[in-house]
């Protein structure tokens, strides 16, 4: 991970400061060297002919087209129409529980600089493809995921057999589980970059969640077979097929991506505009994406249960429970920003899962902490578990225009030791 060093300067002049130089690639794309050292029975990745007529074209896939609990894609137009009345300048954007990157991703441009930020190891390994300082141009990325897909995936793997004919059909299992092991067999032999390993192993991650046999998080499993004949079990069916991300790298020149505890990262970076999107309930991200976890990481560890799970418990974070008051609390006096915008619903109270944690008075007398307090508010549809329309539903966007400075560490060599955690460590 990048060091946090330079991204600690001077409050910026929106209007004069000038943009980082542009990225561009360290090659000509029309003569990139394929990668090396996969198996199979496909033409060389040398006969892909560059440059493309349209019929030979990469097939690319959008950073919106994951499915995954809490996304902000759809509320996208509203936090910028937010950004925009409060008329907040930013050069610098900091998302520190960003997810899939899609709201760091819109307010990615050239003239701004990025810190993403994610505690699951599938999100960061996303956000380094979409928004990381790309090494890597779209001849060899095409190369590499055009060879993936020929892989042959005749024989069972650690994928097939821990979520063959649960998460996945058989044979898209024994296909991720092919392309996983032909990824880790070309770090191994320090044939991918780490830029480019990352392309691939996102293009794995959205391609996965296409056919996966669920309904976008992996609590539980859709039943196996499925002859229903439904666009859902046709869906779950087709084969795997991996695409090509779509990256401008431009975008990307002086962004920096974490994989961290946003508690510990908040006290060593500083931005203009602080998007902070916690979760909202006490469903344990990293119970709900176990799967996705498990083959990014590739440890193949003995999984346990129906659900195929990690043993142990993974790490806990805490806002999904009783600490989310005092862990937001932490995170706010720490945030070095001059801008704070919090997402979070109007669902607090009850005792359904499903339920915000936090209620919206608490929520306005922490930020007060830091200064004064804005709401905005939008009707939004939302729905539980078995697709019932929650009633009343609405986003909320908390804004706090920053007037006072972080709290103070007692040992500044120590900062992080002492912090209220977000993220509990496993036992």
């Amino acid at each position: 991970m990048p060091s946090p060093d330079n991204l600690t300067p001077s409050p910026p002049s929106a209007a004069s400061e000038a943009p980082p130089p542009p990225l561009r690639p360290a090659h000509d794309p029309h003569n990139a060297a394929p990668p090396e050292g996969l198996t199979g029975d496909a033409a060389p990745l040398t006969q892909l002919a560059l440059p493309w007529t349209d019929a030979a074209a990469p097939e690319f896939v959008e950073i919106q087209s994951r499915r995954y609990l809490g996304s902000k894609s759809r509320l996208l137009p509203f936090l910028h129409r937010v950004v925009a009345s409060e008329r907040i300048e930013y050069t610098r954007f900091g998302d520190l529980f960003a997810g899939t990157g899609v709201v760091a991703h819109s307010f990615n441009r050239a003239d701004v600089r990025v810190v993403a930020n994610d505690y699951l190891a599938s999100n960061a390994v996303s956000l380094s493809c979409w928004l990381g300082v790309q090494e890597w141009n779209v001849a060899e990325a095409a190369r590499l995921i055009a060879r993936l897909n020929a892989l042959p995936a005749d024989e069972a793997n650690y994928v097939s057999e821990q979520f063959g004919g649960r998460y996945f059909s058989p044979a898209n299992a024994r296909k991720i589980g092919a392309v996983r092991d032909a990824i880790a067999a070309l770090e191994a032999e320090g044939r991918i970059s780490p830029a480019l390993r990352a392309v691939a192993l996102t293009s794995l991650l959205y391609a996965m969640d296409r056919v996966a046999r669920t309904v976008g998080h992996y609590d539980a499993f859709r039943r196996w077979p499925d002859d229903s004949g439904t666009d859902d079990a046709l869906r779950h069916d087709r084969p795997l097929r991996l695409l090509l991300p779509r990256v401008d790298p431009e975008r990307n020149a002086g962004n920096a991506i974490f994989h961290e505890d946003a508690n510990a990262l908040v006290r060593r970076v500083e931005v203009d505009l602080l998007y902070l999107d916690p979760p909202y309930n006490s469903r344990q991200y990293s119970d709900t994406y176990h799967v996705l976890e498990t083959i990014l990481q590739n440890d193949k560890p003995p999984l346990v249960g129906v659900a195929r799970k990690r043993p142990g418990r993974p790490a806990r974070s805490r806002y999904c429970g009783r600490h989310a008051a005092q862990a937001l609390t932490d995170l706010v006096d720490h945030a070095r920003c001059r801008w704070l915008l919090f997402s979070y619903n109007n669902m607090a109270g009850g005792d359904k899962r499903s339920n915000a944690i936090l209620a919206g008075d608490a929520i306005e007398t922490i930020l007060q902490r830091r200064g004064e307090v804005t709401v905005h508010a939008t009707p939004f549809n939302s729905f539980t578990s078995r697709r019932e329309l929650i009633a009343g539903h609405e986003e909320r966007v908390y804004v706090c225009r920053v007037t006072t400075p972080p709290a103070e560490e007692e040992n500044p060599t120590a900062s992080e030791a002492g912090c209220a955690h977000a993220v509990e460590a496993a036992p």
